[in-house]
């Protein structure tokens, strides 16, 4: 069993050393933090802005609906005539 676990150790130290050692796995890494960086802005912003963009929404949203209603009022009293 102690050779077992002493083998699987030094497998994986191996295979760390090598990969630490490998520009491809550098750069992956750092791509990788910067991906985190970039979502935990977003979080924050989303967080400090969001009832904002919400509002804003809501907004466009209720003006979209009143433009729909004119335009289907409208529609009406033109096919009428």
């Amino acid at each position: 069993m102690k050779n077992l676990a002493l083998s699987a150790y030094c497998k994986s130290k191996a295979a760390l050393i090598t990969f630490t050692k490998r520009e491809e796995g550098a750069t992956a890494i750092e791509y990788a933090l910067i991906a985190g960086l970039i979502a935990v802005v977003i979080i924050g912003a989303t967080s400090l802005l969001g009832d904002s963009i919400s509002k804003t929404f809501s907004s466009i949203t209720e003006a979209i609906e009143t433009a729909a209603e004119k335009g289907k009022e409208k529609g009406k009293t033109d096919s009428g005539n």
